[in-house]
């Protein structure tokens, strides 16, 4: 990080140690900015070692020190005493406790039942959020899918960012070439949809989101937010644009329009790698500001305003995020974001959007047309949904379950995933998932969805884990590596999560007897073989044998790390650069390793037929009549309150609301509603609200505020923790009212299927308050879910 950019901590020195104290270095695993921390272990009681204080580590390459109340807090999360320690197997309808190897029995004979009759169709994969936070849920997970050969794979991703995946696909034939704002030497920055100074970043790996954004504003930049909320990052902003909820396609192409009409295109020194720009220039004729701004609530002198300074600023980048994903328009609007910059010349250039190059990713290859990327190359059951890479969408999950005939979904493998809050209409997938004839959850807590399972199989605290950053290095705004081992041993009947991962793919090919160890070998194995039969390899024609005897690391999962370092953009090429990147090398440099800031990187990340950036792919093009129907139809004045989600700096989606100290200031679930709105609706501030949608309706209480806009409401995402049978009771003391509820599945984007959980019109009434509401509760304590409602909206990080 440059000295231009201030950090902070916003955690205080723990305690003075203690005997049998020490301290440790950990990077935070609860959020996208990877913060590194300073852990202070001591001995409980008992004798057990646990965390009792966490810092920021000054030292650390990437953060600086810099710590949000989450990672303060990451001993808390950490010694929850509602997390689970033994895994659970249902016996008479119970789940009961139970050894290991009962519990991986138990797996082995669940799936190999449903799978006897040869139809991998009858089980399908789940995979949440958590799995990007942890070395486990990067490298075992493919495995899993690969094993189970089931086209039924379903993701937290279609709750959240997939339509950058499926634009990036489109524009680069990479759906994982996603270019980041070049936060830390960019004059002009234009936010879509996105609150980092709550969020930490999404999508944008950058420790001190909220440092480097007044370091912008310091140095003369320009900060521009546009967002239906007046969020803490609009407040920071020199200019807030409150546009209608889902209207961010329509903005962003109008300024695209204003961009080919005023002549200011000028694509710079990407120019060379684009196709399409005149495909782009026809596509926005019509998309005038006057034509959208009665549709997304933007005047037209705004609209054009917002194009002109774009075009103008020395070094710029848009960035969008889940506000403008989670719409009907969400790959068309981050399609656009990435027009836009290229339009501008701020493409792959310092200061404008740039690709990452992670220490981990494939070494760099001479620019070669590729295969591209295609979608639909199969459809779900039920509904015909196509995939998106390779994925159907969360929202299908239900119907693919509860659908009678051929193919029917009966079990379902369940990693660090909580669907029935995060997914659309979580009663009907409830039911669903009481249904199935095997169900195993991977999951520290007992919740919401894992209550449903067969078998849970709890991983250790994060402290027991190590940690890399494999998917979020490749969002980070600067290039750097860091990697720390477990701060605490597993304790007596604990199973590290990469070996309950392992043995799971072995459950699922039928070796569950099998040393989980196996499977890393095998994967290694396979890895080398290729890397020494590619010409462009630097250990091509080595021998396999030879190379797997250099690797260093004290298990599976740190081998193959030393092989991807090795064989990476950085590595030493097992010998080939003696001064390149390692396993050894990274544990040498506790506080990480810094690989400079971002570079261009065109042509080379294109995996396009052409060759070049496609910027007006097919897809999107044959889309457009559909965001003109939907201008046609959006003119007049707003009817019913529009909807939309927000984040919390103390919660990440659902995992976080069992920890106490993440319990208290704004995060709370409750419904902003504008002064103008709250008269008319008869809404008073603390007063409980009826929340209604096409799924189903909630109550919550009613917090006036200019904070939206008029005609738009807010519930933030993660709540809903009020069903039976969970152990998560702090949770369970507050619960919150469940927006995903409010959906019942059919609305996705059609590019990406990505449920919409941002912009639908809901109905808003005046509500009862409980019966036998105490007096004197406070708002927040009476606003759990009315028994309609069902789950929790999941706006997950990745």
């Amino acid at each position: 990080m440059p000295e231009s950019v201030t950090t902070q901590s916003n955690a205080e020195p723990g305690p003075a140690a203690g005997p049998g104290a020490r301290t440790a270095l950990r990077i935070c695993p609860l959020c996208e900015a990877t913060c590194g921390l300073v852990v202070t272990i001591a001995p409980d009681d008992g004798g057990r070692e646990r965390i009792t204080a966490a810092r920021g580590d000054r030292d650390d390459v990437f953060s600086r020190g810099f710590v949000c109340p989450k990672g303060a807090l990451f001993g808390e999360l950490d010694a929850d005493p509602h997390r689970l320690v033994r895994p659970l197997v249902r016996r008479d309808g119970e789940l009961c406790e139970a050894s290991w190897e009962e519990a991986f029995a138990a797996v082995a004979e669940g799936l190999g039942r449903v799978l006897e009759d040869g139809d991998p169709r009858a089980v399908a994969l789940f995979l949440g959020n958590p799995n990007v936070h942890t070395v486990a849920g990067a490298l075992y997970p493919p495995l899993l899918v690969k094993t189970l050969r089931t086209p039924n794979v379903f993701t937290a991703s279609t709750l959240d960012q997939m339509p950058k995946h499926a634009s990036s696909g489109l524009l680069y034939g990479d759906p994982l070439a996603i270019p980041v704002p070049d936060l830390d030497r960019t004059d002009h920055l234009l936010v879509v949809g996105a609150n980092p100074l709550e969020s930490n970043g999404s999508l944008c790996t950058a420790p001190d989101f909220p440092g480097r954004l007044r370091a912008l504003r310091r140095r003369g930049g320009t900060l521009t937010v546009v967002d239906p909320r007046r969020t803490r990052t609009a407040r920071l902003a020199d200019r807030h644009v409150a546009v209608r909820p889902g209207g961010d396609a329509l903005l962003l192409m109008a300024m695209v329009q204003v961009l080919f009409a005023e002549e200011l295109v000028d694509t710079g020194a990407a120019g060379e790698h684009l196709g399409g720009v005149e495909d782009v220039a026809r596509l926005a004729g019509d998309f005038t500001p006057e034509a959208v701004s009665g549709a997304c609530g933007v005047e037209p002198e705004v609209i054009r305003t917002l194009a002109r300074e774009l075009a103008a600023a020395e070094r710029a980048a848009v960035y969008g995020r889940i506000g403008s994903t989670t719409v009907e328009f969400g790959t068309t609007a981050s399609w656009l974001v990435d027009v836009l910059n290229a339009l501008t010349g701020n493409l792959d250039r310092p200061g404008g959007a740039m690709f990452p190059l992670s220490a981990t990713a494939r070494a760099p290859r001479p620019p070669a047309p590729g295969r591209g990327f295609a979608t639909g190359r199969r459809h779900s059951r039920v509904s015909g949904h196509p995939e998106v890479k390779g994925e159907f969408p969360a929202a299908a999950l239900a119907e693919e379950i509860d659908t009678p005939g051929e193919g029917r979904v009966r079990a379902l493998v369940c990693v660090a995933g909580n669907p029935v809050l995060s997914a659309p209409d979580g009663a009907r997938l409830e039911r669903a998932l009481a249904g199935l004839d095997f169900m195993v959850s991977v999951d520290p807590y007992l919740n919401e969805t894992s209550r449903h399972a067969h078998v849970v199989l709890p991983p250790p605290p994060p402290s027991r884990s190590p940690h890399f950053d494999f998917s979020f290095n490749a969002l980070a705004v600067r290039n750097q590596a860091r990697y720390t081992r477990p701060v605490i041993p597993l304790g007596e009947g604990e199973t590290s999560e990469s070996a309950i991962l392992a043995r799971l793919v072995l459950c699922a090919s039928g070796a569950p007897g099998a040393d989980p160890e196996s499977v890393d070998a095998m994967v290694v194995e396979h890895t080398l073989s290729a890397a020494v039969a590619d010409p462009l390899s630097p250990v091509h024609g080595r021998d396999t044998g030879e190379l797997t005897r250099l690797l260093s690391g004290e298990s599976g999962p740190e081998r193959r790390l030393d092989m991807m370092l090795r064989l990476g953009p950085y590595g030493d090429g097992f010998g080939a650069d003696p001064g390149g990147l390692t396993l050894a090398k990274l544990l040498e440099h506790p506080h990480g390793v810094d690989l400079g800031p971002l570079r261009p990187r065109l042509p080379e990340v294109l995996r396009t037929p052409s060759g070049k950036v496609e910027l007006c792919p097919e897809p999107i093009a044959a889309d457009i009549p559909r965001l003109r129907r939907f201008l046609a139809d959006r003119q007049g004045e707003p009817g019913a309150p529009v909807l939309v989600g927000r984040r919390h700096l103390r919660s990440n989606n659902s995992w976080m609301h069992n920890v106490p100290g993440l319990k208290g200031g704004s995060n709370r679930c409750t419904l902003h509603v504008h002064p103008a709105d709250a008269a008319r609706l008869g809404l008073a501030d603390g007063s409980l609200a009826e929340i209604a949608g096409d799924g189903g309706a909630v109550r919550a209480p009613v917090e006036v505020t200019e904070e939206v806009a008029p005609g738009v409401v807010s519930l933030p995402h993660g709540w809903g923790h009020d069903r039976p049978g969970t152990r998560v009771p702090v949770a369970s003391a507050e619960p919150g009212a469940n927006v995903n509820q409010l959906l019942d599945g059919r609305l996705l984007d059609p590019l990406s299927g990505t449920a919409v959980l941002n912009g639908f019109p809901v109905r808003v009434a005046p509500a009862a308050a409980p019966t036998g509401e105490a007096a004197g509760e406070t708002a927040a304590e009476s606003g759990s879910a009315s028994p309609a409602s069902a789950g929790s909206p999941a706006q997950s990080s990745v």
